[in-house]
């Protein structure tokens, strides 16, 4: 089986910075796209970052110049770097990826179980 595990949430001021970490591991046989979401309370889960195999990225125009999206194909990571954060940044951040388990296996998505970032103002 197919696991994601995050690290990496908790509380920070506005202004200050953290870093998500999220580690696929179990059965893998390719992964494509990574990504990072983020659920508030009362709202809807919204992509915040994404990140093709090949390295080319995708930003919610909310987090642009302040979060950085990276992964490291070799140890099946994805990160999350955010800077300058303000309090509308505070929510659920779950990670996903989109992996191929096998070689007789579609591509489907997987979820992590979520970390919280809070920011204080």
């Amino acid at each position: 089986q197919v696991q994601l595990v995050e690290s990496g949430g908790g509380l920070v001021q506005a202004g200050g910075s953290l870093r998500l970490s999220c580690a696929a591991s179990g059965r893998i046989f390719s992964i494509n796209a990574m990504g990072w979401y983020r659920q508030a309370p009362g709202k809807q889960r919204e992509l915040v970052a994404a990140i093709t195999s090949g390295g080319s990225t995708d930003y919610a125009d909310s987090v642009k110049g302040r979060f950085t999206i990276s992964r490291d194909n070799a140890k099946n990571t994805v990160y999350l770097q955010m800077n300058s954060l303000k309090p509308e940044d505070t929510a659920v951040y779950y990670c996903n990826a989109r992996i191929k388990a096998s070689v007789l296996t579609t591509i489907r998505d997987y979820w992590g179980k979520g970390t919280l970032v809070t920011v204080s103002s």
